[in-house]
């Protein structure tokens, strides 16, 4: 964490990804975050990873130092709370980020009349209203045609929640547009985007777009080879997979020069009439090329690979599990300022990330965990909606809200 957002309060109703990435994003940044969520928690209170004792590891990563508040949203009472933590005043509040829009509630229209400046940043599934996701996405835009190894008919969805990962940023990019211009103009502003225009924007910007219109064709699956350069992964003489890069004309050089194999690739070069320092011949060439080098990671330990691609300057990488890279990579290790090893209550000591971002100005804090549901409830209820102690005791009694009470959970009497 860091100190650079300090003041901000940003106020997150959300499910899913893109939306809680985005708080974390902020929160990491040193924005007081709050999140308020249904009773016994909400959409994501149980997603998968679990930890061995069951508790989400998905809620946990994408929670960390944010405050919770737990709210029954179907009562009049919870619903008027959650409206006035979000319009709450002060010049750094009235920030509400949300995938969770509800009209006549939880709209621009409706939050600004408890607060004219109100900003607010809405993601959608699709410009239609319809709820999307990565896999819904991907397959309506054609990735999963360009996924999987080379010559595999059917389409192949991948891992990643990629545009989950871009609509967070974007999130964060927007609102903080927003308040630029708040303090500049005193406005408020309501923003919308969509997971699947984001996701349909990125593929335009990276000329895929323009590709399919322009050839009527889908690109082409290219199994772990780069498309459109040369990289390709090789097996080691230990039986460890790398992954060798020559993208750029000093990565192809360097590639040749370390494999001692230039007299090989003017041959081939000379005999297709392709000159190889052209990075489409090279993807055009693939296979011949891969053909060539095989050999020479085939007959060493890929520490050797490794060592020699270093000097070298080679870019490359070694192909790993997860729980490889956890062992192995010092980079997912307290080696790197960025993880802390942290013992999580129940669960267990794993690394946790805090923001990758570094600002000269500010020194690096330490991550903060993700807090319980409703831990925050009370200190929100007090601080930020102005209840005195004689209301929130008769909410928490009511059942209208759940939450944490000297440090022991506490919901209804």
């Amino acid at each position: 964490m860091s100190q650079i957002l300090k003041g901000m309060r940003v106020v997150e109703g959300s499910a899913f990804v893109a939306v809680p990435l985005a708080g974390l994003t902020l929160a990491q940044m040193g924005a007081e975050v709050i999140r308020f969520d249904r009773i016994g928690g909400g959409l994501d209170a149980t997603r998968w990873p679990l930890a061995p004792n069951g508790s989400s590891l998905f809620w946990d990563g994408l929670n960390k130092g944010k405050k919770s508040i737990a709210v029954d949203m179907k009562s009049p009472e919870g619903k008027e709370l959650i409206t006035r933590i979000i319009t709450a005043p002060g010049e750094d509040a009235g920030l509400f980020i949300t995938n969770l829009r509800v009209k006549g509630w939880l709209d621009h229209e409706t939050l600004s009349k408890h607060r004219e400046d109100q900003i607010m940043v809405t993601l959608m599934g699709d410009r239609k209203g319809r709820p999307q996701v990565d896999y819904t996405v991907n397959p309506a835009l054609g990735i999963p045609h360009m996924t999987g190894p080379e010559g595999h008919d059917a389409p192949v969805a991948h891992a990643l929640p990629a545009w989950d990962v871009a609509a967070g940023n974007m999130v964060v990019s927007a609102l903080l547009a927003a308040e630029r211009h708040r303090l500049r103009r005193g406005t408020g502003q309501d923003v919308e985007l969509t997971l699947k225009d984001v996701a349909a924007a990125t593929l335009g910007h990276l000329g895929v777009l323009g590709e399919a219109a322009l050839t009527g064709k889908s690109r082409p699956k290219c199994g772990n080879a780069l498309y459109g350069a040369y990289g390709q992964d090789f097996i080691c003489d230990d039986g460890v997979r790398v992954m060798v890069i020559g993208l750029t004309d000093r990565q192809w050089r360097g590639l040749v020069k370390m494999t001692g194999t230039q007299a090989a690739m003017d041959r081939l070069s000379s005999a297709t009439g392709r000159d190889l320092s052209d990075e489409g011949n090279r993807f055009a060439l693939r296979d011949e090329i891969t053909g060539i080098l095989k050999p020479w990671f085939a007959a060493r330990p890929s520490v050797i690979v490794g060592r020699e691609c270093d000097a070298a300057k080679v870019t490359w990488s070694q192909v790993r599990s997860v729980p490889e890279a956890l062992a192995e990579d010092p980079d997912l290790s307290e080696d790197n300022p960025v993880f802390k090893m942290m013992d999580h209550d129940g669960v267990g000591r794993y690394p946790v990330p805090g923001s990758p971002l570094t600002f000269s100005g500010y020194d690096r804090e330490a991550p903060v965990l993700a807090p319980v549901l409703g831990a925050d409830t009370e200190e929100v209820l007090s601080e930020v909606a102005g209840c005195d102690g004689t209301e929130i005791a008769a909410l928490f009694d009511k059942g209208v809200v759940q939450g944490m009470r000297n440090g022991q959970a506490r919901s209804a009497a």
